[in-house]
């Protein structure tokens, strides 16, 4: 199987929601069928950095799709002013979240050689969002990266309003691959515990790594937060796990 790929903005369901798009150039041909990945950018928005990680998936075999989630409330603003203004107004409803994802993870079904399953992955606010969308949508697979505020809301001077989710964790429907830094404060150490504690209780499969050294975002190369080994480690976790329970190519990792 070639690892070439295509990669394209999109306009995708009733509303055109921005997209960025790729996938296999080897999907729809022959008999070969491939699994979805939902990316959730973080809350500094649709940018290059979050554009990468869905060409990722798409060159290890992957239907890859990263939603814009700020389009309507700032069509055509930068990552960072877009980022900005939703900040701004508090943040972007959790219901809006969930449709547009919805929304997403239906076009990567559309796709010739989509095989059926589809997982979703976010991190920072994101990964609080990978939770939330797998406790309304029919999903197989969530990684939540370093998610923020899933069982705490933010503090009142940051402006966010999101709210907490534990009430909706019951709900979760597939299995979840949880990767933090044991130097994070949002989420802390204690906080994940509680996550792990919580989601045990409900009898949800929870799979959970933590990194000495690594604090919030080191996944993020652009950032200084990025710890390398922790995200070369994440990334083979990712990948062994959506292959198990998705389907992937890499069963072997």
């Amino acid at each position: 199987m070639s690892d070439a790929i295509r990669a394209e903005t999109v306009y995708i369901g009733d509303e055109k929601i921005q997209a960025y798009q790729a996938w296999p150039l080897d999907a729809g041909q022959g008999e070969r069928r491939f699994p979805g990945v939902v990316v959730i950018h973080h809350l500094p928005g649709y940018d290059e950095a979050t554009k990468e990680m869905v060409r990722r998936f798409a060159a290890n075999g992957y239907l890859a799709i990263c939603p814009n989630l700020f389009w309507r409330e700032a069509p055509g603003a930068s990552p960072d002013d877009a980022s900005a203004f939703v900040r701004g107004q508090g943040g972007i409803p959790d219901e809006q979240i969930i449709g547009d994802v919805r929304t997403a993870a239906g076009a990567l079904r559309a796709l010739d050689g989509h095989n059926g399953k589809v997982g979703v992955i976010g991190h920072c606010s994101g990964g609080r969002q990978a939770l939330l969308v797998a406790t309304a949508l029919p999903l197989d697979a969530a990684v939540d990266c370093y998610g923020a505020f899933a069982l705490e809301p933010p503090p009142a001077a940051s402006g966010l309003k999101m709210t907490s989710i534990k009430d909706r964790l019951g709900d979760l429907g597939c299995p979840v691959l949880g990767l933090f830094g044991d130097d994070d404060q949002n989420p802390a150490p204690e906080e994940v515990d509680r996550l792990a504690a919580i989601l045990e209780g409900h009898g949800k499969q929870f799979e959970r790594h933590s990194y000495a050294g690594a604090g919030h975002g080191f996944f993020a190369t652009d950032r200084p937060g990025y710890r390398p080994q922790a995200a070369v480690d994440g990334w083979r976790r990712i990948f062994a796990f959506f292959d198990r329970h998705l389907g992937g190519k890499r069963l072997e990792v």
